[in-house]
């Protein structure tokens, strides 16, 4: 049994930038490979939002309604319903002046059990030395 870590660094604001999505979708897509999977192995996913980043969790996103896309926002509760690992950075969040109530923290609406996490970066870091493979948004 063998298990493949996937770390998804996302530090840019997703304004004008599809890359924070992409990364998301890529980390959603990576929970579907099982198909392609020796018996017993596993691929888990990891997300981190740091920087600018973090401005992708935000609430009320209104996407749908303004350009006919889907969130972010919805990307990321998607995630939580996967029951990915998603980190908000904690001192990034201070830095720009917003706190939990302002972020994404669960999709208890599409019945998942994970929650966000904002925790310092320091934490964040272990979770990049322990992944096999890291990608940068």
């Amino acid at each position: 049994m063998a298990t493949t870590k996937l770390g998804f660094i996302i530090q840019r604001a997703g304004y004008k930038c599809e890359n924070p999505k992409l990364a998301l979708t890529h980390s959603i897509a990576s929970q579907s490979v099982e198909v392609y999977l020796n018996d017993g192995d596993l691929v888990t996913a990891d997300i981190a939002f740091v920087g600018d980043g973090v401005l992708n969790c935000l609430k009320n996103q209104k996407a749908m309604e303004r350009y006919g896309l889907t969130s972010t926002e919805s990307h990321i509760k998607n995630g939580l319903l996967l029951d990915l690992n998603i980190l908000v950075c904690k001192e990034d969040l201070e830095m720009l002046g917003l706190s939990e109530k302002d972020i994404v923290m669960d999709a208890e609406e599409f019945g998942a059990d994970m929650t966000t996490k904002v925790v310092p970066f320091a934490d964040i870091t272990k979770m990049m030395e322990q992944v096999n493979h890291l990608l940068f948004f």
